[in-house]
């Protein structure tokens, strides 16, 4: 078996650090980012509904993929993690949309009782292969 190279992903921030995680690791052509919810540059909660987090977690994502060597064109599969599935998924669904457009990742969406905090209404993962995005216009 061919030795590949493990690459980890860092925001910084302590939990991190005390939990023993990355927000992502890369071995080869294959990206795994974390459970992300929507945190402030401050390290606080993200405020707002939950299209609002979801686009901030996402954008996290965006952040921590490109510093693996990837983008959320390579994303082949999103996690979404909701506590009020009935009140919220319109609102994260539309974010994940908007975001993915033509790319559109195999995708599950699951109801949980609580996140990490309770100021956090979403949670999403992504699984993602670099150079896999959709072929680019010539």
């Amino acid at each position: 078996m061919q030795n590949r190279k493990r690459i980890t992903v860092s925001t910084g921030t302590p939990w991190e650090e005390r939990v023993g995680y990355s927000r992502a690791v890369r071995v080869g052509d294959r990206i795994f980012v974390t459970g992300t919810v929507a945190v402030g540059a401050d390290g606080r909660p993200h405020p707002g509904d939950a299209y609002a987090q979801a686009r901030r977690a996402l954008e996290i994502i965006g952040d921590a993929l490109a510093q693996a060597g990837a983008s959320l064109a390579d994303v082949v599969r999103t996690r979404i993690y909701v506590t009020d599935v009935e009140r919220d998924w319109q609102g994260v669904g539309r974010a994940h949309a908007e975001v993915f457009g033509d790319v559109r990742p195999a995708t599950t969406m699951v109801e949980v009782s609580k996140l990490i905090a309770p100021e956090y209404v979403v949670e999403i993962e992504v699984d993602a292969i670099a150079g896999s995005g959709p072929p680019t216009g010539t």
